[in-house]
């Protein structure tokens, strides 16, 4: 019964359980939805009750639509997994910058609120891809009660070109609730909030908004 009004039927299908190469270094095949092109997989973290996840998509768009979609914080509500606020904080650099979430938690659980910074990495000749680093950063701004302050939201997101129509993109991380949060409610979040969240963003980028702009990135991406 948990949240099941906010995501569609496809973000619910079996997860299962299947051998994979990734088995190896602890990471499980929990999800491969092969048309969609998704791959979720968990780690249970020793010493945690609760596990870190990697999902990697292939995406049939260019590498610049999909930064247009990633750069557009103020529109993270159409695509993020359960997500009732979002919004830009502070543009430090075209590096660097602040932005503010509030998810909607799980029924029975206070809704939570996360400060996430991102650091970038440009594509160079020396490196392929375009990386996020997403940190929380709890203290950034004063509580809002009755709302609860996670204490983690952390994670990479790499984008490595394909071909010009093609994109991998690739999304490593760990989320911890914060406040009163049951396992089963950790680890629930973790194992769908990633492929919720994939699923929206590649429908999000085959916008024409986002396929067909001609304007400068608002971020350094590219060395």
């Amino acid at each position: 019964v948990v949240l099941l009004s906010c995501f569609s039927t496809t973000a619910f299908a079996k997860f299962d359980d299947m051998h994979d190469d990734n088995e190896a270094n602890g990471w499980k095949l929990q999800k491969n939805d092969a048309r969609h092109k998704i791959k979720v997989y968990v780690k249970n973290e020793e010493g945690q009750k609760i596990r870190s996840f990697k999902v990697e998509a292939i995406i049939d768009a260019p590498i610049e639509a999909l930064l247009r979609v990633q750069s557009d914080v103020d529109n993270y509500m159409r695509w993020y997994f359960s997500t009732l606020e979002v919004k830009l904080l502070k543009k430090v650099s075209t590096k660097e910058f602040y932005f503010y979430v509030v998810h909607d938690a799980p029924i029975g659980m206070p809704d939570r609120d996360v400060i996430l910074r991102t650091v970038i990495e440009p594509m160079s000749k020396k490196q392929p891809y375009v990386q996020l680093k997403m940190t929380s950063t709890p203290d950034y701004i004063p509580l809002r009660p009755p709302l609860v302050r996670m204490e983690a939201e952390n994670y990479t997101v790499r984008y490595t070109p394909l071909s010009k129509t093609q994109t991998l993109r690739e999304v490593e991380g760990f989320i911890n609730l914060g406040g009163s949060s049951p396992a089963w409610a950790i680890n629930f979040v973790q194992r769908s909030a990633p492929y919720v969240t994939m699923v929206g963003l590649a429908r999000m980028v085959q916008l024409p908004y986002y396929r067909e702009s001609k304007e400068p990135l608002d971020f350094a991406y590219m060395e």
